[in-house]
């Protein structure tokens, strides 16, 4: 074996096992940076997740990502089997489910412009709340007279609706026709979508059930 062999990525089959294990024996979603930093030199990250995913799809675990980061997720079918016998389920107020659906579709946006779409004022308890739930977080200043926060959806967020980015969100349309949003039409055009950030029915409901994905 020649030197130059010594540092050689392994073959395509090992790296997918490599990225295998690692995902499996993690305790929280990985981004391809994570592990890349934890294989050989040389490996081609992206090719040993597709190959994952594929392998893993219509089995009873799925290899998912959201946002940038990549993890083992229960089948979304399979899922009633993980539940434990008590299920406490906390329902969001409208107040909250608005709120959630106008800092998804127009990120990054300020409590002010929440308002002003809203066409009310905004409790501090309703932002406290959402981001208790870590499903929204915290963005740049917005460099305006005053220098006020903005807000942006969370990679929890994208986890727990099973979306990739915030482009996968549904149509605002279909949100007004399921009652989650009124019919004033948002700044900007009918759908509503600005440029998000990729750092991230009741659609907006909150179940706390002991789900082991």
């Amino acid at each position: 074996m020649s030197e130059d062999s010594l540092f050689d990525a392994p073959p395509m089959a090992e790296q997918e096992r490599m990225v295998e294990a690692i995902l499996f024996a993690s305790s929280a979603p990985l981004t391809a940076r994570a592990l890349a930093a934890r294989l050989p030199h040389g490996c081609d990250v992206a090719q040993a997740l597709a190959l994952v995913q594929k392998r893993y799809a219509g089995r009873g675990v799925h290899l998912l990502r959201a946002g940038e980061e990549w993890a083992f997720r229960t089948a979304a079918d399979l899922s009633f089997l993980m539940q434990r016998e008590v299920v406490e389920s906390r329902k969001l107020s409208r107040a909250a489910i608005e709120t959630l659906a106008i800092v998804a579709y127009h990120q990054p946006v300020t409590r002010a412009e929440i308002e002003e779409i809203r066409g009310v004022s905004v409790s501090r308890g309703t932002i406290d709340l959402l981001m208790e739930l870590d499903w929204i977080r915290l963005g740049r200043r917005r460099q305006t007279p005053g220098r006020p926060v903005t807000f942006l959806t969370t990679a929890a967020f994208l986890a727990h609706f099973g979306l990739e980015t915030a482009r996968d969100l549904p149509d605002l349309k279909e949100l007004r026709a399921a009652g989650l949003l009124d019919n004033r039409p948002p700044p900007g055009g009918e759908d509503g979508r600005e440029p998000v950030e990729d750092d991230q029915d009741d659609m907006f409901d909150t179940r706390e059930s002991g789900e082991g994905e």
